[in-house]
Parts: C-alpha cells; structure tokens; sequence
C-alpha cells in the first residue's frame, strides 16, 4: 500500500499518483454496486405509517441489491460510476501519493528508523483531508446520481449523466454547493485515511509473526483487508452523516445532520 517505513520510497510522486489512482479506479469499478447500495441504505429514514412505523424498502446489503437490480435493472448498481471515477483520479492519487512526501516532512529530513506510529497517522489525516478537499465536487455528484431511486412515470431524472450533475448544481445552487458536506466528508476520510495507511504496517507485522506467513502478496492481503474493515468500522458514522447531507437538503449543517439521525434513525447504517 505503501512504501515500507524503514526507508523513502524510490519512486516518483507522479508514479505513486498515478499507480495509486489506477488501482482505486479498478477497485471502484468492482465495488460501486455494493456502494450504491450503502448509499441508498444510508439515506433511508424512518418512515411513519399508521400508528407504527412502515417497513423500510431496503433491507440489509444483498437484499438492497437485489431490490435495486429488480426495480431498476443491473446497470442501476453502477450509478455514479463516471464521477467514482473522477474521485478515484483525484483522491485516491492524492491521499497516498502525497503520503510519503507529508511524512517524510513530519519526521525531519534526517530522520532515521522506523516512523513512529503517530506520525504515520498524523500523515495520513493530512492528506486524507487534502485529497477529500479537492475531491468534494465528484463525491457530491456521485452521491447524488447513487441516491436517485425508481421514479414514478413521467418524472424526469434531476441529472442526465456526471458532466450534466457538476453543471447544473453550479447553475442552480452556485459553485459552493460543490462542496456540500465537506465537514463531514473531510472527517470521514482524514479518520478512513489514517487508519487504513497507519494501521496497515501494523496489521501486517502482526501477520508476520504467526507462523507460516512470509512477506508476499497473500500477507498484503490480509492486511489490506484488515486496515479496511478496521477503517470502515470507525468511519462509519460519519460516512452516514456525509451522504445524507450530500443527498438530502434538509439539513442546516453537519451538526444539525448529525442530531436529527442520532435522534430519528440508527446512526450506523450499512
């Protein structure tokens, strides 16, 4: 994931960007169906009916996703796919190419043996928060494109495509609505970043030391899967209030976002 803590990396910041961006955009492309589901998971409230509360259409992950394909047809579950993509370039080259660099200049020039622990995470929010920064306008569109179920007939679609989202929310809501919930967006993946990157190193030398594990692309796995589900289950929360303020504006800010699902809903969704 990345270069190994005891030395600087040899390759080019436009290498790492570039490698990194490719494969973020290969994992987008097998992934976002099950993205579009969390989304629409995500944005699911709870709905009154009656004197209780109405079932919720979408029931756990496959379920989702088996709704989705039935009522919208397969390619629905690759909604969001162009501004994935568009994300993908952007924050998933910067966050780990700028990795290297950010924490080769918290430890000093000098510096030699391993990287502290802290530092590691110290870097890895920072260019979490920078990417994600950069990067707002694809999430926002991406988001939105996911979150637009089935439509009665005769009701048009808000977007045609990606280009046409990014020109119309300029037109009608200004070019600061591209950032809509960056608050929230930028704490998700300073927090996702820093313990994907900082717990990576630690989730393979553990690995290491079980018997029978060497270092090679298995061992790489493990970790990476690991650092991921380690990521996602401390990012979670927050990864709810981002969608639902990117996808639903009846919220005042991430504050008020955060209350009102705290209050109303269960706060970690998919």
């Amino acid at each position: 994931m990345v270069a190994d803590s005891k030395g600087k990396s040899d390759i080019s910041f436009a290498g790492t960007f570039a490698s990194s961006a490719f494969a973020a955009c290969l994992a987008e492309i097998c992934t976002i169906p099950l993205d579009t589901a969390k989304v629409r998971l995500q944005l699911q409230k709870s709905a009154v009916a009656g004197d209780g509360l109405a079932l919720p259409k979408y029931r756990g992950m496959l379920g989702t996703v088996a709704t989705i394909a039935r009522e919208e047809g397969l390619s629905a579950l690759w909604k969001g796919i162009v501004p994935g993509l568009h994300r993908q370039c952007v924050f998933g080259g910067l966050r780990i190419g700028l990795y290297e660099p950010v924490k080769n200049f918290y430890v000093g020039s000098d510096f030699v043996g391993d990287v502290p622990l802290t530092k590691k995470i110290l870097a890895a929010l920072t260019t979490g928060a920078l990417g994600i920064t950069v990067a707002n306008p694809t999430d926002l569109v991406k988001v939105r494109l996911q979150a637009e179920g089935k439509l009665p007939p005769g009701v048009p679609r808000r977007y045609s495509g990606a280009l046409n989202a990014y020109s119309t929310i300029v037109r009608q809501e200004g070019v600061g609505a591209l950032w809509t919930g960056i608050g929230p967006n930028v704490a998700r993946n300073a927090i996702i970043n820093a313990a994907e990157l900082a717990s990576y190193d630690q989730v393979k030398q553990t690995i290491l030391k079980i018997p029978g594990f060497t270092d090679n692309v298995v061992t790489h796995l493990f970790s990476g899967l690991g650092a991921g589900f380690f990521a996602v289950c401390i990012g979670s929360p927050v990864d709810v209030v981002k969608s639902r303020m990117m996808g639903d504006s009846a919220y005042k800010s991430t504050l008020d976002c955060f209350i009102k699902t705290l209050k109303n809903d269960v706060l970690i969704i998919a």
